[in-house]
């Protein structure tokens, strides 16, 4: 057997893997994630919609998409999201046409979604795509205290009920299948990309190796 069938006998790089990243509010997650997208190749980002207020520093339509209450229900009636959650009296969704638009590009996809998205998302699936979920947060409910203040953009009451809230979603930790400490960035990203990478080195089954996605990219060899 040549190295390019061997190629092909692994998911590779585009398979079309939704790689789901969770964890309390301040975790860390977006820096931890767009690093990863910076250093490996074929990953697109899911970007959410949500109806919080947009915080200084984000844009539109690439941190978030911000819409309306009434324009987020109107998507939800439509059926155009893949899981859609109320956190901390805002409501986030996963658009389902980016999701598809992603796949079909031939690349991977990141999504930051919230715990109760994640199990959302677990009980209804992405049909035959393979579904990797990731918790990140520190290491314990101190540090994420640390790195909300740190933000400056929460009074101490909404910190303490986020602290609440994160101590509820870390009941949930033994559903996923990893979890990655971001106490330390450089470190959180290279744990992160690990993943990445050993999703993509998995060995095709039979019933993947079926369908009509690409078994490996050309980068991937």
């Amino acid at each position: 057997m040549s190295n390019d069938e061997h190629a092909f006998g692994r998911r590779g790089v585009g398979f079309g893997i939704a790689f789901v990243v969770t964890g309390p509010s301040g975790a860390g997650k977006t820096s931890v994630i767009g690093r990863v997208m910076k250093s490996l190749p074929g990953l697109s980002f899911s970007v959410s919609h949500t109806t919080r207020p947009r915080r200084e520093r984000e844009t539109d339509g690439v941190d978030y998409i911000f819409v309306s209450e009434d324009g987020f229900a109107r998507l939800a009636r439509e059926g155009a999201f893949v899981e859609h959650v109320v956190y901390s009296g805002s409501r986030y969704g996963t658009s389902r046409k980016q999701l598809e638009e992603c796949f079909r590009r031939g690349t991977d996809v990141i999504l930051n979604v919230e715990v109760e998205g994640a199990k959302s998302l677990r009980e209804s699936g992405l049909g035959e795509r393979p579904i990797v979920y990731i918790f990140l947060a520190p290491s314990t409910l101190d540090r994420l205290a640390e790195r909300l203040r740190s933000r400056g953009t929460e009074s101490e009451e909404k910190i303490s009920e986020r602290i609440s809230v994160a101590a509820e979603e870390m009941k949930a930790l033994e559903s996923f299948d990893y979890f990655v400490v971001n106490d330390e960035i450089d470190r959180a990203v290279e744990e992160l990309r690990s993943i990445v990478i050993a999703e993509r080195s998995r060995v095709l089954r039979q019933d993947e190796a079926t369908d009509e996605r690409p078994a490996a990219s050309s980068k991937d060899k």
